[in-house]
């Protein structure tokens, strides 16, 4: 059973101010825990350190791979992010290490939530390939199109809209987002093991061909089964066990087999390799950081080079995109964690959007993409992180990759997605919550959670959902029904989803 108490702080508002507290805890012990709802939120500083290095685990990926994504591709002028005629992959790992730090932590002490923030991957791939593409644009065009949208967001944010609008969503929509989301980690977790590939023409596809087959995927199947029985055992951290004892067993077997990555140095593909890097102790440990990157960004020069029409629509769609992203992923980390207020809102919601917004501001300034927060933080709420401190714990350690840069190569994704399937698992068990009798809600409620994993986007899965709960209800005469914001977010979703073609009309795809 849990009660609830309110924060003193003079001046903050409702959601900022109720908290969990576990009736079967003590009093809190010390500043710290007061600070952060330790006790209150029926955690302990043991578990708050062990979810933070848990979700570091699980997402340090992204500082091998966001430079693969978005330092590895010229603009269309034919220079590459920070203006070389060369890809520098260092400082864009140097930049996210740090942004990735430095907002994980300002979340964390600010939002006082276990939610991690990096680099959105989707959101890189975008700007990739959809943005600095546009005749005309460059890299720090689009850094400074980020900024702008973040900027937005931050007075979407004061201005108290963005918070309206998840109030505005129904409660069955809201669970059926975090059971998507589940399905699409899940999924995330498979593909980036390997375990599910690109058929070609057949679709997705297991393993190989078909087939199971190679190292990387038996330490896959290890990890997941070994996770599975300790998760039935309650053994208290299962996941992080999980991803030390596979990283160990992998970096035994690439020493002893010499396996190597899945896409080798000259671009020979091995399909039975590792998905990124072969984990090895054999490297460098200590390199000096190239921050170079930090500050480059044109902030109105795409407005001059592609115009202002196709500069507009580039940052609608960024911002709805964003915007619902992490709602979706809010969402999914409160409820893994049953992280929720005396009304069953998320507590201190402001101040996470607000610490969101400043993310995105951040990561545009730093030419480290759109950062904002990652799905992967419910490994964490998974094995027990429940307050911001987890966070400190994540960024501290995100920070420390930018002299130590070879440590997130040693954990192989095979290690670590293992851990996203498991708490697709438990993101699933909220379904029973839906009343799939009601079918005016349990449509809309399906179409989010099946367009998730289908289309590869919460955004669009979120979409779906919103767009098909007001047309139910609006050609059932029921449109008295429908919250005045649920319609502005299904028309806004409408003009994202035909955006592209838009854009081709316009000539400017």
């Amino acid at each position: 059973m849990h009660a609830f108490v309110h924060d003193p702080a003079p001046g903050s508002m409702h959601d900022e101010k109720a908290v969990l507290v576990s009736s079967q805890t003590t009093a809190p012990r010390g500043a710290i825990d007061r600070y952060f709802h330790i006790t209150e939120r029926g955690s302990t500083f043991g578990r708050e350190l062990r979810g933070g290095l848990a979700t570091f685990l699980a997402m340090s990926y992204i500082v091998v791979l966001n430079p693969l994504i978005i330092g590895a591709s010229a603009d269309s002028t034919g220079h590459y992010l920070g203006g070389g005629a060369a890809p520098n992959l260092a400082a864009v790992a140097a930049a996210t290490s740090l942004i990735s730090g430095v907002l994980t932590i300002l979340m964390g002490v600010v939002g006082k939530f276990p939610m991690a923030v990096s680099s959105s991957l989707g959101l890189s791939a975008f700007i990739t390939y959809g943005i600095v593409v546009l005749p005309g644009m460059t890299w720090a065009d689009a850094m400074g199109l980020v900024v702008l949208e973040g900027f937005i967001l931050l007075i979407l944010v004061l201005t108290g809209f963005r918070q309206a609008i998840f109030n505005a969503v129904p409660s069955p929509l809201k669970i059926a987002i975090s059971v998507g989301i589940g399905l699409f980690i899940a999924l995330i977790g498979m593909i980036n093991a390997g375990f599910i590939q690109n058929g070609g023409g057949t679709g997705l596809e297991l393993g190989v061909g078909g087939f199971i087959f190679g190292w990387p995927l038996l330490i896959f199947l290890v990890a997941l089964f070994a996770l599975f029985v300790m998760w039935a055992a309650k053994v208290r951290g299962a996941i992080l066990y999980s991803i030390i004892g596979a990283t160990v067993l992998a970096i035994t077997i690439e020493s002893v087999f010499r396996v190597g990555p899945r896409i080798g140095p000259d671009g020979e593909e091995n399909p039975y390799g590792w998905g990124l890097e072969a984990p090895t102790l054999n490297q460098d440990w200590f390199s000096l950081p190239d921050l170079s990157l930090l500050g480059q960004f044109n902030l109105l020069g795409s407005w001059q080079n592609i115009g202002v029409v196709a500069a507009t629509l580039v940052v609608f769609t960024l911002l709805l995109a964003n915007f619902f992203d992490l709602l979706g992923t809010m969402v999914g980390v409160s409820n893994a964690g049953n992280i929720k207020d005396a009304d069953g809102e998320i507590p201190y919601s402001r101040r996470i959007m607000v610490a969101d917004a400043i993310g995105t501001m951040g990561g545009g300034v730093a030419s480290t993409s759109v950062n904002s927060g990652f799905i992967e933080s419910t490994v964490g709420v998974g094995d027990g992180a429940r307050t911001g401190l987890a966070n400190v714990v994540t960024g501290v350690l995100f920070l420390a990759t930018i002299v130590l840069a070879p440590l997130a190569a040693v954990i192989p994704t095979e290690a670590a997605s293992a851990t996203l399937v498991l708490v697709g698992f438990l993101m699933m068990q909220q379904i029973v919550r839906i009343d799939w009798k009601d079918v005016e809600i349990a449509i809309p409620a399906f179409m989010t959670v099946v367009m998730m994993p289908f289309s590869y986007s919460i955004t669009n899965g979120i979409g779906a959902g919103f767009i098909t709960y007001v047309v139910i209800k609006v050609l059932r005469g029921k449109f008295r029904e429908v919250h005045p914001l649920m319609y502005v977010t299904a028309v806004l979703f409408v003009l994202y989803f035909v955006s592209g073609p838009i854009q081709s009309v316009l000539g400017l795809g």
